[in-house]
């Protein structure tokens, strides 16, 4: 028989991070403990992480349905991807806090060269929305770190000044140098969303994710037909849970490119069902994370790593907090590393 508590966290960010629907400062996130009194002494810990205006379960009573999710533990821990898909992150949380516990608890999830330290994962540098000086900063930063590959969130400045942002970026990194992703996070408006598309096709740009708000299919359709920027559907998968619908999104729209986000799409056992289809569809994709802590976040990471995907990947935003769970994840050479060590979880292992 399991059991499982949770604990509520919030974190906060090292400095404000804008997107074009508002400024972070902190985040609360939820992780989940999962005991079988077939395994003795040891507790499995995932992660539920919400996304404010952007998780298709944030809304009310979602930590009542956590404790109650909990209480119940029994009815959902086989089959967290069907029995929660109206809650998504709950069913992430303990699809990976139940492979912590049959690992024994040592956040080992998926044994491989990167656990072992030998291997990182090459990753993009975020460059958060901001005043442009301050983007100029993060930009900066993240070149001098050796940073190949850079995403720029844009839509939330005049669109002038990140036009020129791009053209001064290009004028000392070609693009055979260094790959630009752009994520408007749906802030074009439909009627001039091609036209700065078009604009931006000048930089070459890798791609773009969400240029409009999401669950405009005609709409992101024909933007993906005649965009001269590649695009990248990433908020339009959120809420898509069941197979066939999955199917006739891709089929649909059409994108370039797929992201995916397994807190926010159910666990890995949904996002892999997104795989399978992005490669029936010839649609490329990569993984990144959800601002998650160090716990989902390693989970995620030691996951990707094994789908063997030769793209950079979106896992670098463990330092992006003041007080993350410590853990043996390091950024370095541009790269997510795990080296070895020790995880400090004593006060998540604390009870309520």
């Amino acid at each position: 028989m399991f059991k499982a508590s949770y604990k509520k966290h919030t974190l906060k960010f090292r400095e404000p991070s804008g997107t074009s629907r508002g400024v972070l400062i902190e985040k609360d996130t939820y992780f989940i403990l999962i005991e079988n009194e077939a395994i003795p002494h040891k507790v499995g810990i995932g992660e539920c992480s919400v996304l404010k205006g952007l998780s298709s379960d944030d809304r009310l009573h979602y930590e009542e349905t956590l404790k109650q999710v909990c209480n119940d533990i029994n009815a959902f821990v086989f089959n967290p991807n069907k029995e929660l898909e109206a809650w998504p992150s709950i069913s992430f949380g303990i699809e990976t806090a139940v492979m912590d516990l049959e690992k024994k608890g040592v956040k080992i999830l998926f044994p491989s060269p990167f656990t072992d330290g030998k291997e990182g994962i090459p990753i993009n540098g975020l460059i958060w929305m901001g005043e442009i000086m301050k983007m100029k900063q993060q930009l900066e930063e993240k070149l001098n770190a050796g940073y190949k590959c850079i995403k720029i969130k844009i839509g939330n400045n005049l669109f002038e000044n990140e036009l020129k942002l791009l053209a001064e970026i290009r004028k000392l990194y070609p693009a055979d140098i260094l790959e630009i992703r752009l994520d408007a996070n749906g802030a074009f408006k439909n009627s001039d969303a091609l036209e700065k598309l078009e604009q931006l096709a000048g930089f070459g740009i890798h791609s773009i994710e969400q240029p409009i708000r999401q669950g405009q299919w005609s709409a992101m359709e024909r933007l993906c037909k005649n965009s001269p920027v590649p695009i990248a559907l990433d908020e339009e998968l959120i809420g898509i849970h069941p197979y066939r619908d999955k199917e006739k999104l891709a089929s649909y729209i059409k994108p370039q490119y797929l992201i995916f986000k397994p807190s926010l799409l159910g666990g890995f056992q949904a996002t892999q069902e997104w795989i399978e289809i992005a490669e029936k569809s010839n649609i490329k994709w990569w993984i990144t994370s959800a601002l998650e802590s160090n716990i989902g976040l390693n989970a995620i990471s030691q996951w990707t790593y094994t789908l063997n995907n030769k793209r950079y990947q979106g896992l670098g935003t463990g330092q992006l907090y003041t007080n993350n769970i410590p853990s043996p994840l390091v950024v370095k050479d541009a790269k997510l590393w795990y080296k070895p060590g020790d995880w400090d979880t004593a006060f998540i292992n604390q009870q309520n």
